[in-house]
């Protein structure tokens, strides 16, 4: 039994899907149309760069869901798999808009205009560079919570994704994250200051989560294909009205993928699929279960992996 899964914010590199570009003249399509409907060249960013105009988040989540659906795509027509015989979609953060327009549950179109205005508004809840994010590895998230309780007085920080054992990352302000990382110090815990510009999955969002608050239920969503697991939840989805809700909620609340994977093998997944650029959903699969096998399809050869599967 499988589930397919859609990476987030931090898998994207400069060229990611070109082979399927060059070769599939239906991709071509798909990233004409994004460009159209964008109304900016986002087929250029991707294909040649600047990395720096690829990493910003209002170019970044759009790339990510355009790269992931195209990808998508050449799996479904190219390969005898079925993709709809997975027990789950899931993606990560924006992801989840991927695995929710994979299952036919947002259009390609909608789904391009939802991540365009959810990129701009959770880039700009906070001033530039007021807002940040650290890794914290090496420790379970029960420990940092207990962190973060103690310290309440000194500085006001959030769990935003509870990724894999042993990492999850904390969003805060900036002088609440130095204060964060003076205590991590002192308990000689490794963290990472990551390069965003913003707060992501956590209260500070509160200003995105408004903004796209009527966006989400005025756009229209049918029930999916194939169950969604929430972010929110960790538990499985498939009605609209609850994933308009829960996609609200999700801007502003942690991401919880440990307790999403742990879902899906608990109810009988064994191979994970990963469909878009990069293999850090993989990475992180393994460290929760090494049992489990994981497949990446981000290139040709991985296409033509699977048809001789």
């Amino acid at each position: 039994m499988f589930s397919v899964i859609f990476p987030g914010q931090g898998s994207q590199i400069k060229g990611m899907a070109k082979e399927f570009f060059d070769n599939f003249s239906y991709v071509k399509e798909f990233f004409q149309s994004a460009d159209d409907l964008l109304k900016k060249n986002l087929s250029k960013i991707i294909l040649e760069g600047p990395k720096e105009l690829l990493d910003q988040t209002e170019n970044t989540q759009p790339s990510i869901f355009l790269v992931s659906y195209s990808i998508f795509k050449v799996l479904e027509k190219e390969s005898n798999l079925n993709l709809k015989q997975a027990k789950f979609y899931a993606g990560h953060s924006l992801g989840e808009y991927s695995a929710l327009c994979c299952a036919g549950s947002i259009s390609f179109e909608k789904t391009l205009d939802l991540l365009k205005h959810r990129g701009k508004a959770m880039q700009n809840a906070l001033p530039n560079g007021e807002g940040g994010m650290y890794a914290i590895l090496g420790v379970e998230i029960e420990e940092i919570n207990k962190i973060i309780y103690e310290n309440t007085n000194k500085f006001q920080c959030f769990v935003a994704n509870d990724n894999t054992l042993g990492q999850a990352v904390v969003s805060g302000k900036l002088n609440s994250l130095k204060f964060l990382g003076e205590e991590l110090k002192k308990k000689h815990i490794k963290f990472i200051h990551l390069p965003v510009s913003a707060p992501f999955h956590c209260p500070l969002m509160k200003n995105a989560k408004d903004e796209m608050e009527n966006r989400i239920l005025e756009t229209k969503f049918n029930d999916p294909q194939v169950s969604i697991i929430s972010n929110v939840t960790a538990e499985p989805q498939n009605k609209s009205e609850n994933i308009k809700k829960l996609l609200i909620q999700q801007i502003e609340k942690p991401v919880r993928w440990r307790e999403s994977v742990n879902t899906m093998i608990n109810n009988g997944v064994n191979k994970f699929i990963e469909v878009g650029p990069g293999k850090v959903l993989s990475g992180l699969i393994k460290r929760i279960d090494r049992k489990v096998k994981l497949i990446q399809v981000n290139n040709l050869i991985d296409i033509k992996n699977i048809i001789n599967d």
